[in-house]
């Protein structure tokens, strides 16, 4: 592989696990973004363009799990599935920590913080009657993003008390 291919597949990889982290920003690093240490392999204080083609190297070949040179679409899907999975349990034993005011292993629903859902409806109450009309929902829900009501593919949940 050249150094340029070599780099371009490293920015595609650091900018996939890039998306994936900032979709779950609550605190870390934010992906599996290496430290300039894992970079700097020889320690000379510089990270150089063939640290930078090792490291897209050993990159791809962690996610091309069957060895065949190539990546595909199970072998990327796989990849990003287990960061999020890691990424999500990181931020469940976070929440814990957070809400669990007994440590009891639990959050009871006295533990979830109470949510202003006045905003809610001064943000989608276009006629100020003091509720959300079906229509003023599906306007806001489009403002948003997607007629369906659906931000991204992830869909609703926003957690917190109804």
């Amino acid at each position: 592989m050249n150094k340029i291919l070599k780099i371009g597949t490293l920015a595609i990889l650091l900018a996939s696990v890039g998306i994936v982290g900032a979709a779950n920003a609550i605190g870390g690093r934010g992906g599996d973004m290496p430290t300039f240490e894992e970079l700097d392999t020889n320690g000379d204080g510089v990270v150089s363009v063939d640290e930078l083609a090792a490291f897209g190297d050993s990159r791809f070949a962690e996610m091309d799990t069957d060895g065949d040179g190539v990546l595909s679409v199970e072998e990327i899907t796989a990849m990003i599935e287990a960061e999020m999975s890691e990424r999500a349990a990181k931020g469940v034993e976070r929440m814990m920590e957070q809400l669990d005011a007994n440590d009891d292993g639990v959050i009871s629903e006295d533990e979830m913080p109470e949510r202003d859902h006045t905003r809610m409806i001064d943000h989608l109450d276009e006629d100020e009657d003091g509720g959300i009309s079906k229509e003023e929902f599906e306007a806001g829900s489009e403002k948003r993003g997607g007629k369906d009501g659906k931000r991204g593919k992830g869909g609703e949940g926003h957690g917190g008390r109804h």
